[in-house]
């Protein structure tokens, strides 16, 4: 029989802009909502303002021809003005979609060619690639755009190279004020798509994901349920009280977008926004804007975790009393070693799972209990999950393993234009398949095995890298890691391969990596593939592993009979 989430919430049938805004007129809070970390006395938006500029972008972009459906791609590394065109885009009608500013030019134009996007708003550093990718994907420089926060200082924006600059797009406050967006009344309008996220494209091209205005919707709602369980911050006076966010993490990533641009904003949480992570930036940021909740990513935790000066007393976190971890898997280990950052007992890491293709989040802790595992929690309000076999025939029996299929109102709507692939992630009868190999325990609590395409078949017997990972993080020497599987030239079977990170000043030989997982595991786990130590582990902004990278990396290394790779 399929879970179901031990709770429910009512998910209104209504635009997101009239979700989080209430209606175009209503009066807002004037308290600061997005400040910049960079500049936090000049550079913030209040719930009003935030409202404010997205109509006026919005305005600015019908009278730009701007028509139902088009696509706006927004191409930028953090701003507090990132969240107005998101908004502002749906306000008019549009769908956005978001674009890695470090893309390069065949990245950029796989996304404009398979978006079909009408506009581009592009930071200046990203401009050259994007004028070579939209010249690939046959886009007019007019509808190109340079994006920064020159309008929130009433800055004349520049243009470059005949672009124009963005501000160009901006009606008048005038006209932003007496513009109002379409309200969404009926079952087919909420269902329209406002969001085009892409996935992260760590198996073949990314694909776009169609997200609607319900999906949106349910998946705040239900984040918001999860959070307001929490003694501390169950009432809105308790969250405006108490409650600060630092945003360290990319906007264009869907799980910041969730987190920051819709929960934020419905919650009215002051979130300070870092424009581009840096990790000792982002250490002085959260002791002085006295940070309540960090959201992270796997990266981020094992560099606080390995961090000396957040142990000896020359930082002090002493705002911090909730961390979450979520976008990739996170062992217990780590979380253990972060939390002795502080007090015994005050902070305890919790960890959470999603995917673009469930909006965002699909499972997480209830925060009134205490996490002594690597669990990612159970299943949100309102969703229901099972774990099938293989075939996707039967669900597996308790504890063990199996893929997790979800039914939810944030699964989206299916895959943009790509018919094929949504018949074959989601059912008739609605489940998605999500492709990450679970198990829940005798607590009811669901634990992340692997993604099923990463699993290594090592004799007929199914290997999950994370598994590993987990073993080898606890080596006193080792900082980081990955593990892939290798096929073998004899037989043809797969073979785990390892990638380490070493701490400073510290050295492991290839053979004392392996006997250290040869002690702990059985042989079908062992490290038979070979070690190679390497400066880095390459991985999306996320935090996801790039096996995919690593993969060609081991068949070049292999072909050449290189065992110790050359540095990453």
């Amino acid at each position: 029989m399929p879970s179901q989430s031990r709770w429910s919430v009512p998910i209104p049938r209504t635009s997101l802009s009239s979700y989080i805004f209430t209606s175009p007129t209503v009066e807002l809070s004037r308290a600061p909502l997005y400040i910049d970390t960079d500049r936090p006395e000049t550079d913030f938006l209040s719930l009003h303002t935030y409202r404010e500029w997205s109509k006026r972008f919005a305005a600015g972009l019908l009278t730009a021809g701007l028509q139902p459906g088009d696509r706006v791609l927004l191409c930028s590394t953090n701003s507090v003005l990132f969240p107005v065109v998101v908004m502002g885009v749906i306000m008019a009608g549009g769908i956005y979609t978001s674009g890695n500013p470090s893309f390069l030019p065949r990245e950029l134009t796989h996304q404009l060619k398979d978006s079909g996007a009408k506009f581009l708003l592009t930071i200046e550093a990203s401009l050259a690639v994007a004028l070579e990718a939209a010249s690939f994907a046959g886009m007019p420089h007019d509808k190109i755009f340079i994006f920064d926060n020159a309008p929130l200082n009433n800055i004349k924006g520049t243009d470059k190279k005949g672009i124009r600059h963005w501000d160009h797009l901006i009606a008048s406050p005038e006209v932003g004020r007496r513009f109002a967006w379409k309200e969404c009344v009926t079952i087919e309008e909420t269902n329209q798509t406002v969001v085009l996220n892409y996935s992260s494209g760590t198996t073949g091209l990314p694909k776009g994901v169609e997200s609607t205005h319900y999906n949106y919707i349910a998946n705040c709602a239900q984040v918001i349920h999860q959070l307001s369980l929490d003694p501390l911050f169950s009432t809105p006076e308790a969250v405006a009280r108490k409650s600060r966010w630092l945003c360290a993490i990319p906007l264009y990533h869907g799980f910041a977008q969730i987190q920051f641009g819709t929960v934020a904003a419905k919650r009215v949480v002051p979130t300070y926004i870092m424009r581009k992570y840096n990790y000792k930036e982002m250490i002085k940021n959260i002791e002085r804007f006295k940070i309540s909740e960090l959201t992270l990513v796997p990266p981020i935790v094992v560099t606080m975790a390995n961090d000396p000066n957040l142990f000896h007393g020359e930082a002090r976190l002493n705002s911090v009393v909730r961390v979450f971890c979520g976008a990739a898997p996170l062992s217990r280990d780590i979380s253990k070693k972060l939390e002795k950052i502080w007090p015994s007992g005050k902070v305890n890491v919790k960890q959470g799972c999603g995917m673009s293709e469930t909006t965002c989040m699909i499972l997480g802790w209830d925060p009134r209990l205490h996490s002594t595992s690597a669990s990612v929690g159970e299943l949100l309000a309102n969703c229901e999950g099972k774990l099938m076999d293989d075939e996707g025939l039967k669900e597996v029996p308790l504890g063990q393993k199996g893929e997790l299929w979800c039914r939810a109102p944030n699964v989206m709507k299916g895959y943009w234009k790509n018919p094929e692939e949504t018949k074959e992630t989601i059912t008739e009868d609605g489940w998605l398949k999500t492709g990450d190999i679970l198990y829940i325990d005798e607590q009811g609590m669901y634990h992340i095995v692997d993604r099923k395409k990463e699993m290594i078949k090592v004799g007929g017997v199914q290997v999950a890298p994370a598994e590993l990972e987990a073993l080898l993080h606890e080596h006193p020497h080792v900082l980081d890691v990955a593990v892939i599987g290798v096929r073998s030239q004899e037989n043809g079977d797969e073979k785990p391969r390892a990638y380490i990170v070493l701490k400073s000043h510290v050295s492991a030989s290839q053979n004392a990596i392996i006997s250290f997982v040869s002690s702990r595991c059985s042989k079908p786990k062992r490290i038979t593939g070979g070690v190679a130590f390497v400066d880095q582990i390459p991985k999306t902004a996320a935090g996801k592993i790039l096996r995919k990278l690593l993969r060609k990396r081991a068949e070049a290394e292999l072909k050449s009979g290189t065992q110790k790779a050359a540095r990453l």
